[in-house]
């Protein structure tokens, strides 16, 4: 089944996402802790400290990038960070400290509906702005286009050579996002840092090239 869409791409559209791109889970979370939050009258402790946690993982993903070696790295971390936690540290406290547990930075609704209103306006004008900032590859050409007046730019697919790169794997998991190098016959190198759907993406630029550098065969052969 997809091996029948991707024999029936005539055309494959590149936009590369600036990071804020992967605020989206915060923007998510902000709506949904703003309903919840409109049914209390006061603030709710754990909503607070869970729209922080979800604001500390996403600058996290966004500062770093992490390499299947560095993941697995930090997983392990965390993992053995956990377990000393528990084994020596939770069996010697009596109880938990009752300022710790009730720890309200104390987040309004008006709080949580205006985080989501920026949110949803930065991504949506990054969302508008990669509709008129793309790179378009067919079979004999890429197109770029870049901006609503500029002129396009068309350099010719021959001899076209392409590099896919997970730099990350926390974005790959977010929003399968990778790098694809576009390195065009004597053309400079083209480098798009956040592609969306990275393997789809490659997969129908290989077939692509695999089509212009058998389509000549083909025509020696009749």
């Amino acid at each position: 089944m997809s091996e029948k869409k991707i024999k029936a791409t005539t055309e494959v559209y590149l936009r590369s996402y600036p990071k804020v791109i992967f605020l989206w889970p915060l923007m998510v979370v902000s709506f949904v802790l703003w309903l919840l939050q409109l049914i209390y009258p006061t603030p709710v402790a754990w909503m607070g400290n869970l729209w922080l946690i979800v604001l500390f993982v996403n600058l996290f993903i966004m500062a770093f990038d992490f390499s299947s070696a560095k993941f697995f790295v930090l997983i392990m971390v965390v993992v053995v960070v956990l377990l000393l936690v528990f084994f020596l540290w939770i069996p010697n406290l009596p109880a938990i400290p009752t300022p710790l547990v009730d720890f309200n930075v104390g987040l309004t609704a008006e709080f949580y509906l205006i985080i989501t209103l920026v949110l949803v306006f930065i991504l949506g004008l990054v969302f508008i702005g990669s509709r008129f900032d793309y790179w378009k590859i067919e079979r004999n050409e890429i197109y770029h286009k870049s901006g609503i007046f500029s002129s396009a730019e068309r350099i010719p697919t021959k001899s076209l050579r392409i590099k896919k790169e997970i730099p990350d794997v926390f974005e790959f998991f977010v929003l399968r996002a990778g790098s694809i190098t576009l390195m065009p016959g004597g053309g400079d190198v083209i480098p798009l840092k956040t592609i969306l759907n990275i393997n789809k993406k490659s997969n129908q630029i290989d077939y692509l090239l695999s089509y212009v550098s058998v389509e000549p065969d083909e025509l020696d052969g009749e």
